[in-house]
């Protein structure tokens, strides 16, 4: 089955099957990542700069920003969700997640 997965709205959302699926302005706590020197970065996603797939998960490089200390960039590719049986089902935002 073929889902359709894009960025929308200047980088505000994540679509899977032409419904909004993810959206800016969460915070998404990381771990093993370059973006700054927290341990466990709590990442402010701003805007979604790439949007892909690897396997059946739905990943994304974000412009954001720690709000721990403050740094700000684009984090590499990190999973928002997986496609399962053609329905997304969205990572938790209490979950952390490893980058790359």
């Amino acid at each position: 089955m073929t889902v359709s997965i894009r960025q929308f709205d200047d980088g505000a959302w994540i679509h899977v099957a032409d419904s909004r699926a993810v959206g800016a302005g969460e915070v998404r706590r990381v771990t093993d990542h370059d973006f700054c020197p927290c341990t466990v970065g709590h990442v402010l996603v701003e805007a979604f700069v790439d949007v892909g797939v690897a396997g059946h998960d739905v990943r994304a490089r974000v412009a954001g920003q720690c709000i721990d200390c403050g740094t700000d960039g684009v984090l590499d590719w990190l999973t928002f969700g997986r496609v399962d049986g053609g329905t997304f089902r969205p990572v938790s935002t209490d979950a952390v997640q490893q980058v790359g």
